[in-house]
């Protein structure tokens, strides 16, 4: 229990129980919404990338990345 309080005029003021907070969603809408925010960051990180640096992700370099992975399995 906890200790009484006083109000700025010296009278107790009632305890009340602490309120519980509502269930604002499915735990499903939380997660589909924080991989939608991701997702999104992740797109436009790429787009920047590929804006300032064009030649970065061409269709040889994605082939040459590719043919080195294979390689190496």
């Amino acid at each position: 229990m906890s200790p009484p309080a006083f109000d700025p005029f010296g009278e107790l003021v009632p305890t009340a129980e602490p309120a519980v907070a509502p269930d604002r969603g499915p735990n499903w809408l939380k997660s589909a919404g924080i991989g939608l925010f991701w997702g999104l960051v992740g797109i436009i990180v790429l787009a920047r990338a590929m804006y300032f640096e064009p030649g970065a992700f061409s269709f040889a370099n994605a082939m040459a990345w590719a043919q080195g992975l294979f390689a190496l399995l």
